[in-house]
């Protein structure tokens, strides 16, 4: 199989295109002599597509770190955030990285002991928001991620690829062809990535919910997501229990471990023999399967609401799958900026995420409640 295609260097025609989606000011770009600068008075080095995107011109306004005129010390706290929040959960979650030296039993050393392990770790610069990018010079390509203390997800396979799904809901599908080992461990622990399987508790509790979740399933491998096989096989044994009976759900649902690479196939057979195939919407719109992702949408709130999906976790997958395909449509303003304020800085320094879910939820019910898709 070829390998698949990498990122070419970004250009500044290029970085200016992108700019053109962007909702926010451009000023003029940083010269040389100004990023040189801005890399030697914080001490990090950006990486060649970020460079390159910040000379053609210099986004502004909130959420963009103003490298021209920002306030030094608002930047560098920013360029902290990524470790700060790391070391928050070593000392509030029992969190460890297995690069680092065995943790010792006091909560202050194992404190000490992470900063000092993750001092020479490259450097995360913030691009928008808790949207980061690696800061390795001479190279490019490097995968954006967004970051809250440990929680961190792939975002977009390099810059320009970020861009486009974040402002124009519109992806390449490139891999990106660098990473940094130490940061690439919290995205593929899978845990706390949007890109990895949903991770939604079985709730079917009527042979239609059995089927609706199939089609569910389906619409979420239509758009590109994947499944770990034990979820397609849960979904057939719980619809096996609620009588939806076809020829392909029992041998699904008695799948053992030695099985799992049938999963895929049989998957297909019950979306066929429950008559559901032909009912799959179409890619036919400027957006990107927008009536399946609307539907999805819907699915995953549904799922925040009756307690199957955790508030968080499904708000960065509406997020990444939903609101930023889909253009940021005004109608799911209210949810994004209520997911914004629980993945804020402020609120992961206070400790207060968890009471921040609450809201989510809130919302979640309020847009289950109204017009389809919800209108500004």
């Amino acid at each position: 199989m070829p390998a698949p295609p990498s990122p070419a260097p970004l250009t500044p025609e290029g970085a200016r295109a992108l700019q053109g989606m962007l909702r926010h000011e451009i000023g003029p770009g940083l010269d040389e002599r100004e990023l040189d600068d801005v890399e030697a008075r914080f001490g990090f080095s950006f990486a060649v597509d970020h460079r390159v995107f910040l000379g053609a011109g210099l986004p502004l306004g909130r959420s963009w770190p103003d490298w021209r005129d920002g306030d030094p010390g608002q930047l560098a706290d920013l360029l902290a955030r990524p470790v700060e929040g790391m070391l928050f959960d070593v000392e509030r979650n029992g969190f460890w990285h297995p690069s680092w030296s065995p943790r010792p039993s006091g909560t202050a050393e194992a404190v000490r002991v992470a900063r000092a392990e993750s001092a020479g770790v490259p450097q995360l610069v913030p691009v928008f928001g808790h949207r980061f990018l690696p800061g390795t010079a001479g190279e490019w390509g490097h995968p954006v991620l967004s970051v809250q203390q440990t929680d961190i997800i792939f975002y977009g396979n390099d810059l320009a690829d970020y861009v486009r799904r974040e402002f124009a809901g519109a992806s390449s599908g490139l891999t990106a062809h660098a990473t940094v080992d130490f940061w690439s461990y919290f995205v593929e622990d899978g845990s706390h990535d949007a890109t990895a399987p949903t991770p939604f508790t079985p709730y079917a509790r009527s042979a239609r919910e059995a089927v609706e979740c199939f089609r569910m399933l389906a619409l979420e491998r239509l758009i590109g997501r994947r499944h770990f096989p034990e979820q397609l096989i849960e979904a057939a044994l719980t619809a096996l229990v609620l009588d939806v009976d076809t020829e392909s759900v029992p041998l699904l649902a008695g799948l053992t471990r030695a099985e799992h690479h049938r999963a895929e196939g049989l998957f297909e057979q019950v979306i066929d023999e429950l008559g559901l195939a032909d009912g799959l919407p179409r890619d036919d719109t400027d957006l990107p399967w927008e009536a399946a992702r609307w539907e999805l949408v819907r699915w995953w709130l549904r799922l925040i609401v009756n307690g199957s999906l955790d508030p968080g976790t499904g708000g960065d997958v509406i997020t990444y799958e939903g609101w930023c395909p889909l253009s940021r449509p005004e109608g799911l303003a209210p949810l994004f900026a209520r997911i914004e304020a629980r993945n804020d800085w402020t609120a992961i320094r206070a400790g207060t995420r968890a009471r921040l879910a609450a809201p989510i939820v809130t919302e979640a019910e309020r847009l289950l409640a109204g017009p389809w898709p919800p209108r500004g």
